[in-house]
């Protein structure tokens, strides 16, 4: 049996697989794109609220019955929405896949949309975008991403807007859902103990849908724009800072070099950032750098948390790092230090079917196209310290670096 196999229905829809033989589980993701990207300022939020509401009742079940439904046979039944994508996904064991998919299938395909149910989880959302208000860390990446992805969809919150929230009616919601879960918008993706000709004869019982192509687009051009530095005060005990740009999209092969950039900067405690600014002067409990590929963008940059009054000494720390790797080639000792760790997290990360069937499915939407896990691996260590000078150039350009500080109020 191939370890990857993918089928394109009639419908459509693309049909991807893994086999692991040496697990006894499954995961199955059934992934649709739409996301905070396709929306607007009057309907920023909506991808995340049909995602809320598509588990709170179908024609074959009630919400407890949905929500029982896997874990009586020990698996889980979940869901996300990010920028380009939501993913419906459940993990049980091997023999429970067909359960899995009834109940996946079922959800999405069937969803009722009650009006009180509506109510009620338009309150539950607004107490989810209050905790993110409350949650610093979290808030000041969201004012990050508004300002790096500057007046664009990709810096609307996934949640959406209070406002917006308050504003989604039934007809609103369900309009949404019939425009966009459409055969051309998904992906199934499955991974584990599981052949592939079974996975399709599930996929053409269960999740045969014919109901058209979705139109909808977002293909608006991205453009650099936003505040070099934004300092926002809030009633908190600490500063919580920032810094970075727009990136390398998921595509290009470049995406390898900044992945060893940001792990040499603020990957881990052998990092750069990590020993410059908590082991060496104090200033942060918490630092890291961190990168996200999309479709045709991404964004990469530095998070860490410092006392109010070491706010411009942790920024002048961090870009006087940003400058030695423009300055100098990183050696051969410390790019192949940096390989090694990249790759060990990558197959330590892919023990788990979870993790796999993401990978396939993100494969399959952004390059149609399988990579081996002996492919990205071989990318990885192909990468130069020429390579990485390069980008260091391109990208920490001090002229170019977006700052965004959370501090507390000035007393």
């Amino acid at each position: 049996m191939n370890v990857y196999n993918k089928t394109i229905l009639d419908n459509g829809i693309p049909v991807i697989s893994e086999n692991i033989p040496f697990t006894k589980s499954a995961c199955l993701g059934v992934w649709i794109k739409i996301g905070s990207r396709y929306e607007n300022l009057g309907n920023n939020g909506i991808s995340h609220f049909t995602e809320h509401m598509v588990f709170k009742g179908s024609k074959n079940r009630t919400s407890f019955e949905i929500a029982k439904s896997l874990e009586s046979v020990g698996g889980s039944l979940n869901a996300f929405t990010g920028k380009e994508f939501t993913c419906y996904f459940a993990h049980v064991l091997s023999k429970d896949l067909p359960l899995a998919m009834d109940i996946v299938s079922d959800i999405i395909v069937n969803p009722l949309f009650d009006r009180s149910d509506i109510d009620n989880e338009r309150n539950i959302i607004i107490e989810e975008i209050n905790s993110i208000h409350d949650t610093p860390e979290d808030l000041i990446h969201e004012h990050f991403q508004e300002n790096i992805f500057y007046k664009h969809p990709l810096g609307y919150s996934v949640l959406g807007k209070s406002k917006n929230i308050e504003s989604f009616s039934k007809k609103i919601i369900k309009d949404f859902w019939k425009k966009t879960y459409t055969p051309n918008r998904m992906v199934i993706s499955v991974s584990g103990n599981i052949e592939h000709k079974n996975v399709i004869k599930l996929v053409e019982r269960y999740l045969s849908v014919h109901n058209g192509n979705s139109t909808v687009r977002s293909k608006r051009k991205i453009e650099k724009g936003g505040n070099k530095t934004t300092k926002i005060e809030k009633n908190i005990k600490q500063a919580h800072i920032c810094l970075g740009n727009l990136g390398i999209s998921y595509c290009e092969k470049e995406k390898y070099v900044l992945m060893i950039l940001i792990t040499l900067l603020g990957g881990g405690m052998s990092s750069r950032l990590f020993q410059t600014i908590r082991e060496k002067y104090a200033l942060a409990y918490s630092v890291y750098s961190f990168a996200e590929f999309l479709s045709d963008s991404g964004i990469y940059g530095v998070y860490m948390g410092t006392d109010k009054d070491k706010i411009e000494k942790a920024i002048d720390l961090v870009k006087k790092e940003f400058k030695k790797l423009q300055n100098k080639k990183i050696s051969t000792i410390e790019i192949n230090r940096i390989k090694s760790q990249l790759t060990g997290n990558l197959i330590l990360g892919l023990e788990n079917v979870s993790s796999r069937m993401t990978r396939l499915a993100k494969m399959e939407l952004y390059l149609e196209k399988y990579y081996s896990l002996e492919d990205v691996i071989k990318e990885i260590y192909a990468v130069t310290p020429e390579q990485v000078l390069a980008l260091s150039n391109k990208i920490l350009g001090k002229n170019d670096i977006k700052t965004i500080i959370l501090k507390p109020y000035v007393q």
